[in-house]
């Protein structure tokens, strides 16, 4: 493995379809849902204006989602920490303020899960390692302040990849890997596998994972959800990670755009204490979903990005593109030309620089992917016969270089507003081959599966993945929409509008046996 393909791994931590027309889908899914009864399989929206018209409670909506827990995270190893008790205090607060006419925001009373590299002050936050496994923090990460500030409740921390590292898959977690609720023998997708497998299975109506490689955007397409990397800095970082500050965002995942939209907008802020963080007025993203769209200009960068696609992944995008250009003003095949992409030294360097002392005095509780993923960044830092002097100044140019080429990367969009590709090349894979794969005894796939997530970590620019389709075997596949600096509010609104077109977002998995 050379040196950009370990730092790829690293980071990522990365024919026919059941082409149903909109109205059949449409019928199946409502059809679906009313007969359940299950409040657990509205979307978010639905379940914030439920609440607010009464039908609801707080209370009963975390007792919906406790279980949906107990009888679905068996199957498919979403959560690590089921925060009951502090959930339940809170939603009888925050049922109290509703009864007196208070509600937050849209977000009061929602039951939402964190990945479990995010901070909770008084529960355990463990990284999905040995090496944190009761690691209880004092605070919670500023993200999480500000949710419980806007109202909603933290049920569960979830599963993931160890340290979010070298896998995009969460196959390799100290708790046991992540299954596909889709497809209980298949991969979630990683790092952010638990937070995508607890919302598509109704364990909540929305959940915050981290990207730095497409770890928020791969498992929202491989299980079917709508997930968005936002803009880098916009998000505070304190209480997250360990990470790698120049490619790491904390992003949403929900059902809809809608839902993700309105859990983006109490997320954003300035933090002075995270060192990337910008300063930058918060947007109300969900009131923008319905702007029009008749003047936007979509680029499709068939080369590289179309390039080694899996035909049923193929055949999904094309017919999404078709929607698309009902949509928008023009559809255009482009060449998006992002320039000479920089050194992933700097990378590897903050990944190191977290992990050197574990690595060599506690090896022995990390996970064997990530151990030899680590190693082998080890050996890049340290070559053999000695520390390369050098290093130090190829990191401060690593680091400089990735930071011109951020404040760049906007001149890449030239002609076009936004760019929309597959999410992913490849269906998801099986477990066992993807643990063959992470530990050594099969091919290597993070290629494969970061191909078109990592760049935008890289450039630092958002993107956002919407469910477009499903595979013969019933697999989802995502469509990813990506744009500029601070272009979440348009992606948002193409990804609500393609929504209202279709209707995959409606789609829930099958309770398996």
């Amino acid at each position: 493995m050379n040196r950009r393909d370990l730092c790829l791994a690293m980071a990522a931590g990365a024919g026919n379809l059941f082409l149903l027309s909109h109205a059949a889908v449409g019928r199946a899914a409502t059809l679906k849902e009313t007969e359940s009864g299950d409040p657990t399989q509205s979307s978010l929206a639905a379940a914030s204006r439920a609440i607010r018209r009464g039908e609801t409670s707080c209370v009963e909506l975390i007792q919906g989602c406790l279980r949906r827990i107990e009888t679905e995270n068996p199957k498919v190893n979403a959560i690590i920490t089921t925060m009951r008790d502090q959930a339940l205090a809170q939603a009888a607060a925050l049922d109290a303020e509703a009864r007196n006419g208070r509600f937050r925001s849209p977000l009061h009373g929602i039951p939402i899960a964190l990945k479990d590299n995010i901070d909770t002050a008084g529960a355990r936050t463990t990284n999905a390692s040995a090496l944190q496994k009761d690691r209880i923090p004092a605070q919670d990460a500023r993200v999480v302040q500000q949710l419980k500030q806007a109202g909603a409740v933290i049920i569960a921390k979830t599963n993931l990849s160890e340290f979010a590292l070298a896998s995009a898959t969460s196959a390799s977690s100290f708790f046991g890997p992540v299954r596909n609720p889709w497809s209980l023998d298949r991969v979630s997708g990683g790092s952010s596998g638990g937070s995508a497998a607890a919302v598509a299975t109704g364990m909540c109506f929305g959940a915050l994972g981290t990207d730095s490689g497409g770890s928020v955007r791969i498992p929202s397409a491989w299980c079917g959800l709508t997930g968005l990397k936002p803009t880098l800095g916009l998000v505070p970082a304190t209480g997250i990670g360990p990470g790698v500050p120049l490619l790491d965002t904390c992003g949403p995942m929900a059902h809809t755009a809608e839902d993700v939209a309105l859990l983006f907008e109490h997320m954003t802020g300035y933090d002075p204490i995270d060192v990337v963080s910008l300063e930058r007025p918060r947007e109300l993203y969900s009131a923008r979903l319905g702007r029009p769209l008749s003047d936007l200009r979509v680029g499709v960068p068939r080369r590289p990005h179309f390039e080694g696609l899996d035909a049923q992944v193929a055949n999904a995008v094309e017919a999404a593109l078709t929607i698309v250009a009902g949509i928008a003003g023009s559809v255009e095949d482009v060449a998006f030309d992002v320039g000479e992409m920089p050194d992933i030294m700097a990378a590897m360097a903050d990944i190191y620089s977290d992990h050197r002392e574990n690595l060599a005095q506690r090896n022995d509780l990390y996970q064997t992917a990530i151990r030899r993923a680590l190693e082998g960044i080890a050996a890049e830092m340290n070559p053999p016969g000695g520390p390369d002097t050098e290093q130090l100044p190829h990191y401060i140019r690593s680091r400089t270089a990735t930071l011109r080429f951020q404040r760049t990367a906007d001149a890449a969009f030239k002609g076009f507003d936004v760019v929309v590709m597959p999410t992913i090349k490849i269906l998801p894979q099986t477990l066992k081959s993807a643990l063959d794969s992470e530990y050594g005894s099969g091919p290597p796939n993070h290629g494969a599966i970061v191909a078109n997530t990592m760049i935008f970590n890289i450039m630092g620019l958002p993107a956002l993945t919407v469910p477009c389709g499903f595979s013969r075997e019933g697999l989802p596949i995502g469509l990813m929409i990506c744009g500029p600096r601070y272009s979440e509010a348009t992606l948002l609104a193409l990804g609500a509008a393609y929504q209202r077109s279709t209707s995959w977002h409606t789609r829930r998995p099958a309770r398996n046996a």
